[in-house]
């Protein structure tokens, strides 16, 4: 009763924010609330209260704020989903700040004394009360842990879970109606939209996966640390509600003039922002997925990226990275009838797709940014558009595929900034070229082998059981073979008639041969091949013929 009631009175506040910024119309797509329009008029509220300046893009933008930490992550999402909303709009919630008031030290304190189950100065021997940094799911702390080693502490806020759960309830109340009243729901998969940030809200309220998502990245790059630094993990702080890990001392990657006094080169901070994606994706298939500005600094003693906040990891499976790696070759050699293979190869987008028309469409993508120079030409935009288009095709949404270009996006801004004539597709096609033939040749071959040996190891003993297994059931007739394609049935009807003409041809040729033999040579009758009458001979093998075949007609009948 009393979680109905909570649920009641969030949607209740929900619906006020909508109708303060005038977009309760919003709703109205669904003709089952259509008559809570009617409601609405009539409460004075709704003729007393401002207009809300600005379109309706903006609006959203402050609804979503003014509703909180839900929301505001909600909205940061669709900015990067221009395959389902317009550009007007995603630009508008791409502006969308995740910065809130913190809340007070002392609840910082107890989340920690209570998550950890020590009291404070057991872990810390200073601990900074004033928040270095304020968000809508938690703050950073900064402190020293006993041994001397500078610390930031994450926190999370305090009865957010209970909030969150709430309001993704409301939210998958609303996409069911969507799409089972509203053919546009249907059509934009709200339910699988709501599920997909479901799921990403709820990794970012575990800061225990954070941290194993930190030591990830960590690992990935320690053969490279003048590319990439993570901080380090202290995992004996780490739970649920608190992370503790090392703290890093760099400038703020948006900072250009502490960057540019601090003799940072601008040209080699845009190349190496384009080869730690470019590693991250096709050499690790595992990629920080929210390297906005925010989340990047520049350590001023070597030029190296430090990044932070780990709670939206991407990574990708082999399949797409491997058909990933084959679009962007085949892009830039303008082989659109590959681009187009490749998106049938990998199920993007259904098998039954006309790929002479998906390739005309895929062209008439490309050409026009292939007239610009290459250093002109974003990847980004590129795999936008291409998205786009293929919706038209049915392509599947591959939620993997759009945390990649939400990066990317992300990434390529940052290294035009400091350079704007960078070509990405230089510093890309080394690397990619270079995966791409570690999967292809005998190097790839050695890796898969050595990758998949010990299942191997441990499935061999078994083969023989297997084998005879099969083998048995073949002659007891209990391995059946169903067919269930209405096209092969037709052909093993078609089959049936053909046999059964053939027995009948070949059967009763062999009869009149074999009389016409015995009328001839009646004399000779009684010679015996293989300790047998040659007469048994004649008669004998065509009606073993006849059966043989008659036998395999009623076999492929019953099957």
């Amino acid at each position: 009763m009393r979680q109905t009631l909570f649920r009641l009175t969030r949607s209740l506040r929900i619906t006020r924010v909508l109708v303060r910024y005038r977009l309760d119309e919003v709703l109205y797509f669904l003709p089952i609330l259509r008559p809570y329009r009617t409601f609405l008029r009539l409460n004075p509220m709704t003729w007393i209260a401002p207009r809300p300046a600005g379109g309706f893009p903006e609006r959203l933008r402050q609804a979503l704020e003014a509703l909180g930490p839900t929301f505001i992550k909600l909205g940061q999402m669709l900015s990067t989903r221009r395959d389902l909303l317009p550009d007007d709009i995603t630009l508008e919630l791409a502006k969308l700040q995740d910065a809130v008031p913190p809340f007070p030290a002392a609840e910082a304190r107890r989340i920690i004394e209570n998550s950890l189950g020590r009291p404070l100065k057991e872990i810390f021997s200073e601990f900074e009360e004033e928040a270095a940094a304020a968000a809508s799911i938690a703050q950073v702390h900064f402190a020293r842990l006993k041994d001397g080693r500078a610390a930031a502490v994450k926190v999370r806020r305090p009865h957010l879970e209970r909030v969150i759960e709430q309001d993704l309830a409301i939210l998958g109340f609303f996409a069911d109606l969507a799409e089972r009243y509203s053919q546009e729901g249907r059509r934009l998969r709200v339910r699988a939209v709501v599920a997909e940030y479901a799921k990403t809200i709820r990794g970012e309220l575990d800061l225990l996966r954070e941290a194993a998502n930190a030591s990830q990245l960590r690992r990935n790059f320690l053969a490279e640390p003048e590319l990439l630094y993570v901080p380090e993990v202290y995992w004996d702080y780490c739970s649920p509600q608190v992370m503790v890990m090392e703290r890093i001392y760099g400038i703020p990657i948006g900072q250009r003039d502490a960057l540019a006094k601090a003799g940072i080169d601008f040209d080699q901070l845009s190349r190496r922002a384009a080869e730690i994606f470019f590693r991250q994706v096709f050499r690790d298939a595992y990629f920080h997925a929210d390297m906005h500005p925010g989340n990047i600094f520049i350590d001023p003693n070597n030029g190296r990226f430090i990044a932070v906040d780990f709670g939206i990891m991407g990574s990708l499976d082999d399949a797409s990275q491997h058909y990933l790696a084959e679009n962007m070759v085949a892009f830039f050699r303008r082989d659109y009838r590959r681009v187009a293979e490749a998106h049938v190869e990998a199920g993007w987008v259904p098998p039954d797709t006309n790929v002479q028309d998906f390739e005309a469409a895929i062209r008439a993508i490309a050409e026009p940014v292939f007239e610009r120079p290459l250093n002109e030409i974003s990847v980004a935009n590129l795999l936008l558009r291409l998205f786009q288009t293929t919706r038209a095709f049915h392509m599947q949404t591959q939620p993997q595929l759009l945390l990649l270009q939400k990066t990317l996006v992300n990434v390529e801004g940052i290294a035009r900034d400091f350079n704007p004539k960078l070509n990405i597709w230089e510093v890309a096609t080394p690397l990619l070229s270079d995966w791409l033939n570690r999967q292809r040749g005998p190097r790839g071959w050695w890796m898969e082998l050595k990758r998949y040996f010990p299942q191997w190891g441990l499935a061999l003993p078994e083969l023989p059981v297997l084998l005879h297994g099969i083998l048995r059931q073949t002659q007891q007739g209990e391995l059946p073979l169903v067919i269930r394609n209405q096209d092969l049935e037709g052909i093993r009807q078609e089959l049936q008639r053909g046999l059964r003409r053939l027995v009948l041809g070949v059967g009763g040729t062999f009869l009149l041969v074999g009389i016409g033999v015995m009328a001839a040579v009646d004399h000779e009758l009684d010679t015996l091949i293989a300790g047998l009458p040659f007469w048994l001979w004649l008669i004998g093998l065509p009606l073993v013929l006849w059966g043989g075949m008659t036998w395999l007609q009623r076999f492929l009948s019953e099957n």
